[in-house]
């Protein structure tokens, strides 16, 4: 009997375990999700060049604010628009505040889009390899992903792009994981060709020398994202913003949610985008940082491609790099691998500090010998 009251429960775990698998749609069965960088756990001493962390801290300014916040701000909900980044942020760009919508993060501007602009039967289009979030928020909502492939230098595949006529088009500019950038040029031509939405995910700008602000404010079907967790030192804020037409805003308004930014990152957020002597300072020691670690790279035998990101795409010398990876993970030094298509045989560094870039070399240099 007791034999039997066991086979039971078994039994009963396996089929709740198939029934809690069938509450879910079938493109939620079958995706997979996004999987982050990898995180250390606090006080492990590693150095970090896996996430696109900047290596240097926050505006004081954007801390002054978070020292003296006060409890009735934490007491009520927010400005549902986060009014006081958006003034900040208009100041900054030079566009209207009604040009600019602002979310937890870019990923939560990434959400809106795909779930205001496209649906099932509609495709999403993008270049690969990039973020591959954009799959993931496509799967999520049923719709089809056509990933156009780049050449080996990351040319932007201009023609197969408008070919495909997404409802949605993204552009990482500069692109993660290769650090390239689209000309101005290449995106006014997606821009007037595209019967679609064109979204120019500008996270990494702050460490380009060009951008696409021009683009936004000369097509209505364009939107460009960007964020404060690069360039300002606040990964851990989860803020970004979109600017575009107010008319393209406004469908993305109706799906986003109620109170998205949290009064903290709005007051936050708002003085630090206003520090830009600040983020432009440490934006400048990122490139000359990237400079020296491109040509220490080099000069083991990688090959780099030439970046305007905070980080570098290097071809491991003998393909393995996931060997490589692994090696540097037992000195305590976390890069990214991506076991992937066009990227088995590379990495992307961060840059870090000149100690921390320094470290790496040195690391490479044990592993390789």
């Amino acid at each position: 009997m007791e034999k039997c009251k066991l086979r039971y429960q078994f039994v009963t775990t396996a089929q709740s375990t198939c029934r809690f698998m069938t509450f879910f749609r079938p493109n939620i069965n079958a995706m997979s999700g996004y999987v982050p960088g990898e995180q250390p756990l606090p006080g492990t001493q590693v150095i970090k060049l896996n996430t696109n962390e900047n290596p240097y801290p926050p505006s004081p300014a954007a801390l002054q604010v978070l020292r003296e916040l006060e409890g009735e701000l934490l007491r009520r909900y927010p400005d549902p628009m986060a009014g006081a980044f958006r003034e900040a942020a208009s100041q900054v760009l030079g566009v209207p505040a009604d040009w600019i919508l602002v979310g937890n993060g870019s990923d939560d501007l990434l959400t809106m889009i795909i779930r205001a602009c496209s649906e099932p039967g509609q495709r999403v289009v993008y270049p690969m390899p990039t973020y591959v979030l954009y799959r993931t928020l496509t799967q999520i909502q049923g719709a089809e992903f056509v990933e156009v492939p780049y050449q080996e230098n990351y040319t932007l595949p201009v023609e197969s792009l408008i070919e495909a006529q997404g409802a949605v088009t993204f552009v990482a500019s500069p692109n993660s994981p290769s650090g390239t950038v689209a000309s101005v040029e290449q995106l006014e031509k997606l821009a007037a060709h595209l019967s679609g939405v064109l979204v120019i995910d500008e996270a990494y700008v702050d460490f380009a020398e060009t951008n696409a602000l021009e683009v936004v404010k000369k097509y209505d079907n364009v939107i460009i994202l960007r964020t404060l967790s690069k360039g300002y030192s606040l990964a851990g804020l989860r803020l970004g913003f979109g600017v575009a037409n107010p008319a393209l805003l406004e469908g993305l308004i109706k799906v986003k949610d109620s109170y998205n930014v949290d009064a903290v990152a709005c007051a936050v957020g708002a003085a630090a985008i206003a520090d830009q002597d600040h983020k432009n300072t440490n934006a400048n020691m990122i490139k000359v940082s990237r400079a020296q670690m491109a040509d220490d790279l080099q000069k083991l035998g990688f090959h780099v491609l030439p970046s305007q990101a905070n980080f570098l795409l290097a071809q491991f010398p003998e393909g393995n790099a996931e060997f490589l990876y692994k090696s540097l993970k037992e000195r305590g030094i976390l890069v990214r691998y991506f076991n992937q298509p066009q990227l088995m045989d590379k990495l992307r560094i961060t840059v870090g500090t000149p100690e921390q870039n320094d470290a790496l070399i040195k690391g490479l240099g044990e592993v390789l010998t």
